[in-house]
């Protein structure tokens, strides 16, 4: 179970995950060994997964986000593992999900440019066997960005 000083733990290293033992100590009101120790806990028990960078995807050349719902045409563990392989080879689909409602799957993507997004799907995503039909969004702007989860 988590009690209130992990929560606070975790909503502060989701905000800054280079906070030092020291920091989160005097963060929480603890000591940098009990700060460490509480952190390592966290990460054994699974509860903290790993660390990563934010990158901003218009500095890197990506110009266009996007949103894109595929529907299958065949349902099988053999068209869904391929499926699953093909968007795992690509880089430019960053997530991806499973759904209920009318799409199978959610894809999203960053390209650097329209030709790029176009490309990904009549040349990729269209052309896979599974695929029966997608509908593509494409993002105009981002109100907010991937926030912390609620601790």
């Amino acid at each position: 179970m988590l009690d209130s000083t992990d929560t606070r733990l975790l909503a502060a290293l989701q905000k800054n995950a280079h906070l030092t033992a020291h920091q989160l100590g005097e963060m929480l009101h603890l000591s940098p060994s009990q700060a460490g120790r509480r952190r390592q806990r966290l990460e054994a028990e699974g509860y903290i997964t790993g660390y990563a960078a934010k990158l901003d995807p218009l500095k890197l050349g990506l110009h266009v986000q996007g949103f894109i719902q595929v529907h299958l045409g065949t349902h099988g563990p053999e068209q869904s593992a391929s499926f699953a392989r093909m968007v795992n080879s690509r880089s430019e689909i960053t997530s991806a999900w499973t759904m209920t409602g009318e799409a199978d799957y959610l894809l999203h993507v960053y390209c650097d440019d329209l030709p790029a997004l176009n490309r990904l799907l009549h040349e990729v995503i269209l052309p896979h066997p599974a695929v029966a039909r997608v509908q593509s969004q494409i993002v105009m702007d981002q109100l907010k960005r991937d926030a912390p989860l609620p601790t």
